[in-house]
């Protein structure tokens, strides 16, 4: 009897402390005002300091630029914001949705400069729980391509139905605009660029408890998950970028670091394979996470202008 009480009291210890990692979790990665751009970039080890000058001037130069400040209401009622910048005279829009914890107007500023010398109207998202976007709860990319369908009916009121649009996401971005390839999507969306996007939230939060922090994602997940879908109101494997890419109908530009330690470099390979549309594939070698447009440019510029810039332009 004495052994059986010292393993329930162990057992609950155990449940306990399991109880207790899963909270810390969810507080700390799905609560807008816990999840702190300055931990996500530590834990994604890229050497933004390389970087920051140019990204500096970049946004200087677009705070410069001619743009206004758009909002629409998302299904659920939240006041949504992006950032437009218009180029006079052309049909062709770029969406871009940022990484987790970050904004448009940071994770965009040098690729904006890029699309708007190749007569792109921009629009940079700021997507739910970020930037100057309401909302509490982390949407991962399952909630946000609702969102962004949002934006697209938006873009084509504003530029009428024979604009072109090109969906553009890093990291959590490029999740989102994969995810958003499965949904019905008006004809004027043409292409997409997904670069360093994960598979699911489940699968790539389940990597990094284990890859940093020597956790099993069992038990972890499934309680963080019981949380998330109480409070936030979705599953974090309720929509997963490889089977949602396999439905897709458009045109796909793919491309991931080579030594991305936060979003496995293994995923980007799963989301290629299970797109069944015209796609191409772009490995940066040695490009740690969201570093790829800065570590090889004309590697990354180069693939946007021969696989994407005729499909705009036909």
């Amino acid at each position: 009897m004495e052994i059986f009480i010292i393993v329930v009291v162990i057992i609950l210890i155990v449940a306990v402390g399991e109880y207790a990692i899963a909270r810390y979790f969810f507080n700390r990665t799905m609560i807008r005002s816990n999840a702190k751009r300055e931990k996500t970039q530590e834990m994604a080890g890229t050497d933004w300091d390389l970087y920051i000058p140019r990204i500096r001037a970049c946004k200087e130069k677009l705070a410069e630029t001619l743009h206004e400040d758009m909002y629409i209401t998302s299904e659920d009622g939240l006041k949504l914001h992006a950032t437009y910048f218009p180029c006079e005279g052309s049909k062709k829009v770029v969406i871009c949705f940022h990484g987790y914890t970050s904004e448009g107007m940071n994770d965009y500023s040098t690729l904006a400069i890029f699309y708007a010398q190749n007569g792109y109207n921009l629009l940079l998202v700021d997507e739910r729980a970020h930037g100057k976007s309401e909302g509490t709860y982390i949407g991962f990319g399952c909630l946000d391509r609702r969102d962004a369908k949002l934006w697209i009916e938006e873009m084509i009121k504003k530029h009428g139905e024979d604009c072109k649009i090109l969906l553009h996401g890093d990291s959590m971005g490029g999740a989102t605009v994969l995810m958003t390839t499965g949904l019905e999507l008006p004809p004027q969306v043409k292409a997409a660029v997904s670069d360093c996007a994960f598979t699911s939230a489940w699968e790539v939060f389940s990597f990094v408890l284990k890859s940093m922090y020597h956790l099993p994602a069992f038990p972890i997940m499934q309680i963080s998950n019981w949380m998330i879908k109480r409070k936030a109101g979705y599953e974090l494997d309720e929509c997963n970028a490889r089977v949602e890419v396999a439905k897709a109908k458009i045109p796909i530009l793919f491309i991931h670091g080579e030594a991305d330690t936060f979003v496995p470099c293994s995923m980007v390979h799963e989301l290629y394979a299970a797109c069944k549309t015209e796609k191409k594939l772009v490995i940066v070698e040695g490009a740690a996470h969201v570093e790829s447009c800065y570590r090889d440019e004309a590697l990354y510029q180069g693939a946007i202008e021969s696989f994407i810039f005729p499909i705009m332009e036909a």
